[in-house]
């Protein structure tokens, strides 16, 4: 049992290292006992390359036979766990952190009182996608479709892009066309890095031109943007979900509205094939419910 439970980790994960920290074992300990049951079965059941191994098809019929079996054993055993009054695993969720904090959090909040238990790690998506691969966590919201067949994702949301001042900007800039700019591009321009990711973007998307300004302030971190514009420090790009309430009240005013305004989707993204743990299932359904 316990060689099939740490191939199915291997299988899973795609790498000896991944599996070794999922499973709480030494890297050689994992390697050995996948070796142990490729001698028993006289097959070989993986093959390695540059960044983990690479099931054959004997691993992938073995696979399809062992792992409902085993996932029931865990379900059980985390039953069995949730009785005896020991602790769930928390749920490592991972993402940005303007989402999560104002997004995912809410939709989260009462699911404590059910017994779950979050550990919440921000970060770029490049990063918490590989973190995911390695077990790290068990479910990362990535502005960036994951690749390989190691991470399954699932649509999350839809960013719309909004171009966005302090009603004193706006004033002062005027009307702005698709066109024409206007003053808007010497105004100071707020931004969470130093080359304007999304405001360049929404410049090519929308003014079909390039951005050449410098940025005048750089918050790494959208909320601080926000609070930097609201507060009449200059003209920013802001997902519409996390200026909404802004724009509400009119401390924010939209400068332009295009009629195909950028879009980025956002993706809910797990380990392919993982076994899912009661808690990590009720996470996962409550952001897609949430969002839809």
């Amino acid at each position: 049992m316990g060689l099939l439970r740490t191939f199915l980790v291997v299988y899973r994960s795609g790498a000896f290292t991944a599996a070794a920290r999922l499973l709480g074992l030494s890297q050689p300990t994992v390697t050995a006992q996948v070796r142990t049951l490729e001698r028993r079965l006289g097959r070989r059941l993986f093959e390695r390359v540059p960044k983990g191994v690479v099931p054959t098809t004997v691993a992938d019929e073995l696979a399809a036979e062992v792992a409902g079996p085993l996932d029931t054993l865990t379900a059980v055993a985390e039953r069995g766990r949730e009785r005896g009054r020991v602790p769930a695993e928390p749920v490592h969720l991972a993402g940005p952190a303007e989402f999560l904090c104002v997004s995912a959090l809410p939709a989260l909040g009462d699911l404590v009182e059910r017994g779950v238990r979050l550990r919440i790690t921000t970060g770029l998506a490049d990063e918490l996608l590989d973190g995911l691969r390695d077990g790290r966590f068990d479910l990362v919201v990535s502005s960036v479709r994951p690749r390989g067949r190691t991470v399954t994702a699932v649509p999350l949301m839809d960013e719309e892009f909004v171009l966005v001042a302090s009603p004193s900007w706006a004033e002062r800039l005027g009307p702005l066309t698709p066109e024409e700019p206007g003053a808007v591009e010497e105004a100071p321009l707020v931004t969470y890095a130093e080359d304007l990711p999304i405001l360049r973007r929404y410049w090519r998307h929308v003014f079909h031109r390039r951005l050449t300004t410098r940025a005048a302030v750089v918050v790494p971190d959208l909320r601080g943007v926000r609070a930097a514009v609201v507060a009449g420090a200059g003209v920013t790009v802001l997902p519409r979900y996390l200026c909404a309430a802004e724009l509400g009240s009119g401390e924010l005013v939209p400068l332009l509205e295009p009629v195909d305004p950028p879009v980025n989707t956002g993706f809910l993204a797990h380990r392919t094939g993982a076994a899912q743990r009661e808690h990590v299932t009720l996470v996962r359904e409550r952001l897609l419910r949430r969002s839809r």
